[in-house]
């Protein structure tokens, strides 16, 4: 088996969380910036054994697009041109960014280590993946 990688799309940083190779545990991998997440995607893919795309679908508490939808689909025609080997699945990222903050207050990080916004894109790329591995 391979690598599930879970993509927290943001306008300039992205989070994202990788399995091991069995897909039991979501580890947040890293965080980058935006415009050179095709790149580190390739690099990465090149080295490790990755099976899917998890990239998360940001909806509205109506059920509808979030606003940041739109940013999302030109990158999905960027990666399935880039990396057409490796299936895309969505995945409702509703309320991640709340729950990685939750979770970094509950683990106890102190006030200045939780303004740091590319930890909580990681956490919400690792809470992504690991809520679509119990859901699997």
């Amino acid at each position: 088996m391979g690598r599930i990688l879970a993509i927290d799309f943001g306008k300039k940083r992205t989070g994202i969380a990788v399995t091991d190779e069995l897909q039991i545990i979501a580890s947040g991998l890293t965080t980058v910036n935006t415009p050179e997440l095709l790149i580190f995607l390739k690099e990465y893919t090149k080295k490790e054994n990755v099976e899917l795309f998890l990239v998360g679908k940001p909806k509205q508490l109506d059920n509808s697009d979030s606003e940041s939808e739109v940013l999302i689909i030109p990158f999905l025609e960027k990666l399935e041109k880039t990396i057409p080997s490796i299936p895309v699945k969505r995945v409702d990222e509703r309320f991640t960014s709340k729950m990685a903050f939750q979770t970094m207050i509950d683990s106890g990080l102190k006030k200045k280590q939780r303004q740091n916004k590319a930890l909580v894109d990681e956490i919400s790329a690792t809470i992504i993946l690991q809520s679509y591995l119990y859901n699997k």
